[in-house]
């Protein structure tokens, strides 16, 4: 029986087996089978890390991006929030400056010329008047005159300070009634012509207004009646034609207003600012 050309068995005649050429396909065959379990073997390896490095990919672990970003129910990553939380703060109502201008009880900020008055010059709008002397009293019929004596004291006057201002030959002088309510100066407004003492010095002479005739208003706010009394510093008459003395005297009174709304709103501010420290305090502790 013969295999053909190349077979086992090409000896003579086809009987006799060469053994060199069958020792020889033996030995090969050896050979693959020991490259085909090796290379298995590196393949299986292969494999199992390939696995392995999936499992690690998938398990969702902590990222070299980002150390602190872990997993969510979803598989989705949460990104922590990094900002600040504080407590809610329940920040009351600013208070009303007109309350502390109209109780006793809350207008306690010190009252002096040098606080109701502490600008060296009254400046209205485009207009400015140095200030020539201040004065404070707490027997307010001495910085009155005529009806405004008796109406001062029977309404229980506190206080009275008075500030004059002066410039190009016109003065005026402020003043300032203090009372325990705003009922109190209003009525001191209503019941009288205002009769306030004008106050001299500092260029403005003894006899400012004293014998000559001139402009006085009246007002309150809260429990503040303020009055106003102007005129020419020669003793001349004011007129109700002329604008300079009508002038200076009406912005006394609007100086006079804005610096008791201010005294307002300073003591109102400062309430406002303890008010929400309080609260922070309160919610700190709550928190």
């Amino acid at each position: 029986m013969s295999f053909g050309q190349g077979g086992p068995f090409d000896g003579p005649g086809g009987s006799t087996p060469d053994w060199s050429a069958l020792a020889e396909e033996s030995e090969a065959r050896t050979r693959r089978k020991r490259w085909l379990m090796i290379g298995g073997g590196a393949v299986a390896v292969l494999a199992v890390a390939g696995i392995v490095a999936t499992a690690v990919i998938n398990s969702g672990g902590p990222s070299d991006d980002n150390p602190s970003a872990h997993p969510t129910a979803s598989g989705q990553t949460a990104v922590p929030d990094d900002k600040p939380s504080f407590p809610d703060v329940s920040v009351p109502p600013p208070p009303n400056p007109q309350d502390y201008i109209s109780d006793p009880k809350k207008d306690t900020a010190p009252l002096t010329p040098a606080t109701l008055f502490p600008q060296k010059s009254m400046v209205v709008g485009e207009h400015s008047y140095p200030q020539t002397g201040t004065a404070s009293t707490t027997d307010c019929t001495a910085g009155a005159q005529g009806p405004l004596v008796s109406s001062l004291s029977h309404n229980g006057c506190k206080q009275l300070l008075r500030a004059t201002y002066s410039s190009g030959g016109v003065a005026v002088t402020i003043g300032v009634a203090v009372f325990d309510s705003p009922a109190k100066a209003a009525a001191v407004m209503n019941e009288n012509k205002p009769n306030l003492m004008p106050l001299s010095g500092g260029g403005v002479p003894a006899d400012f207004c004293q014998g000559s005739k001139c402009r006085m208003t009246t007002n309150a706010t809260g429990r503040y009646a303020y009055f106003t009394i102007a005129g020419y510093t020669n003793g001349k008459d004011v007129t109700g034609n002329e604008t300079q003395a009508l002038q200076i005297g009406r912005d006394g009174g609007a100086y006079a207003f804005t610096q008791i709304a201010q005294r307002g709103k300073d003591q109102a501010a400062k309430a406002g600012e303890q008010q929400l420290k309080e609260a922070r305090r309160k919610a700190g502790k709550t928190s």
